[in-house]
Formats: C-alpha cells, structure tokens, sequence
C-alpha cells in the first residue's frame, strides 16, 4: 500500500515522535470517515521547529509569530453556505495521486500547548494532524456552522482513534 503521506521532518524530534506513522495513521482516519479511498490520494507533511512555522505563519498569514500547525489545500474546497459540505476530492491514479495540499506542524508549539491541556503529547498531535487534514478537505471554522461541522468530524475521527474530545 502506497503512502498517503510524504513527511519532511526538518526538526529531527519530529522523527523520534514517530510523526511518520502518526501522520499515516490521521490520514487513513480521516479519508475513511469521509467516505474517500485510502489510495489515490497524497498529502505533504513538514515536521519542523517554532522558529520555521514562524517564517512559514508570517509568509503566509502575515502573522511573524509561531503557530500549532499550518495547512495549504491544493484547491479550494469549502462549501458555499456555513455549515454545508466541502467538495470531494476524486482520487487520481495510483502512480499520479490526487496531491490534497501541504501541512506544517512545529514542535515546541504543540509540546507547550500538550502540557498546558494536561494531554499527552501524542493525542495532541494527532488532533491538530487531523484538524489539518480536514483543512485539506475544506473544512473551516471562521463561520459557526463551518466550526460546528469541523469539530462534531474531528471529534468523531478521534474517538474512533480511541482518543478523548479536544474540545471538552
């Protein structure tokens, strides 16, 4: 079975994490419970450090400052109405995956925000792995109904990950 996910990890802590099989894992979580195909499809991970996602944040968002994670959809895919489905990606063919976009997640960010939340550091990362993922898959939470959505799947993908509510 081919990967979902091609991982750079800049930040070597990212690799003794273990990111590469967590990110596999979240992946195949989150295309199941959105109905699509665990082939056909490929995501870009980049496991670095506070001090890059800051470059990367500023860059992009116009905000110089460390973030959690960070993702870059290959399309746009949000609904039109708050709270309605993003559009499905269809699959592309084995040696030509449908690429869904690009993902960045910094270590000393998500190491800071596990121990303020009283949660190991592996739950919190597969959460915001998940959160970024949906992103890929249009989902948002700038409008109510957009969050309502988002959270009720990353709930839902997470428990069937044997892990607790983030939000509670």
């Amino acid at each position: 079975m081919e990967p979902l996910v091609d991982i750079l990890a800049e930040d070597a802590r990212w690799q003794a994490f273990g990111l590469d099989e967590m990110a596999e894992t979240a992946a195949r979580a989150v295309l199941d419970d959105q109905a699509l195909s665990g082939t056909g499809f490929l995501v870009s991970l980049l496991g670095c450090s506070d001090t890059r996602i800051a470059a990367l944040n500023a860059d992009f968002r116009g905000k110089p400052q460390p973030t959690n994670v960070l993702s870059w959809p290959s399309e746009e895919r949000g609904a039109d109405r708050d709270g309605g489905r993003p559009d499905r990606p269809l699959p592309g063919a084995a040696e030509m995956p449908e690429e869904l976009g690009d993902i960045a997640i910094a270590w000393e960010t998500c190491e800071r925000e596990a121990a303020e939340q009283g949660r190991p550091m592996g739950d919190h990362v597969m959460h915001l792995l998940v959160h970024g993922l949906l992103h890929l898959l249009g989902y948002d939470h700038l409008r109510d109904g957009d969050a309502a959505l988002m959270e009720a799947a990353e709930i839902r993908i997470l428990a069937k990950l044997g892990l607790a509510n983030p939000y509670e």
